[in-house]
């Protein structure tokens, strides 16, 4: 297969299993599963199997002691909070919605850059940023069943999160191996929520085989598979297209949701989730395109 095609297909096999997390975790949470101890387990054994599989591959786990602060607020800070508020939002609202706000990143990203680097907000962006602003506007705005605000602002909130994450980790990454940072970001984050759920005497691991099968998922194909063929593909097409081809993630988690879980969009929803991902696409490609600018100049 060509490499370009094959690059494609890793891209989206790692958007297929991003997207179905939150259905993993809905079936969890029937399973009796609660966040605390889901997300403790999840990045607990993700860090275990990252640390066997850099192990036999013999790579070099050092790191300095400004990254390895660095790791530490990516993951016990930074992805701890993002892994909350999502996994909390899919308790309250339906998947699909839940990660169609996750996907309005890019934009929260950009007026990151804005605030912190002075990047320039071009008219496109701006044109870019109101229009997903009204496609969430046409989404939440019609009937989707009772929409719960806590769920809905948990989902927002891991969105924000989830950008100031993207936005420092690009620049661990150039310094730090991706595999290697995740198996920090991971084992921070594990070591974070044990600390909360001792402290708040939330860990229980009493719950039913349905939530074990379910955090099983979560490990192996939605955090493991997910990021290795994500970066891998990323090698292959770059990580500008990788981030577009990534927009199939929400649309995936609405099919899921709308076979397993009956969750249906309305017409106008419908058009409200195309100004979504459109949005994030301009941006998304607008930021590639400056990148290249200045790599060519």
């Amino acid at each position: 297969m060509n490499p370009y095609y094959f690059g494609v297909l890793l891209v989206a096999l790692s958007a297929t299993g991003f997207g179905i997390m939150p259905i993993f975790a809905k079936f969890a949470y029937q399973g009796g599963a609660d966040v605390t101890t889901l997300l403790c387990l999840r990045f607990a054994l993700a860090g275990l199997l990252f640390f066997i599989y850099l192990k036999s591959k013999r790579a070099n786990l050092h790191v300095s002691r400004k990254h390895l602060l660095a790791l530490f607020l990516l993951g016990g800070v930074g992805y701890t909070l993002q892994s909350i508020s999502y996994f909390t939002a899919v308790k309250f609202i339906p998947a699909s919605l839940v990660a169609l706000l996750l996907y309005t990143f890019p934009i929260f990203v950009t007026i990151l850059a804005f605030l912190l680097d002075r990047e320039k907000l071009t008219k496109k962006v701006i044109g870019a940023i109101f229009l997903s602003i009204l496609g969430l506007m046409l989404v939440m705005g019609t009937n989707f069943g009772e929409l719960n605000m806590i769920g809905i602002l948990y989902a927002c909130a891991a969105a924000v999160v989830y950008a100031g994450y993207v936005f420092f980790s690009n620049r661990v990454l150039q310094q730090v191996q991706p595999m290697v940072a995740s198996l920090y970001i991971s084992a921070f984050a594990a070591l974070t929520l044990v600390m909360m759920g001792m402290s708040t005497d939330s860990l229980q691991l009493g719950f039913e085989w349905k939530a074990w099968a379910a955090l099983i998922g979560i490990v192996l194909i939605s955090t493991m598979m997910s990021m290795l063929t994500l970066f891998q593909g990323m090698k292959l097409v770059g990580s500008t297209r990788a981030s577009v081809i990534s927009m199939i993630e929400p649309l995936l988690t609405i099919g899921f949701s709308a076979m397993l879980f009956g969750e249906r969009l309305t017409m106008i929803q419908g058009l409200g989730v195309a100004a979504v991902l459109a949005g994030a696409m301009i941006v998304v490609g607008l930021q590639g395109q400056k990148s290249q600018e200045s790599v060519g100049g």
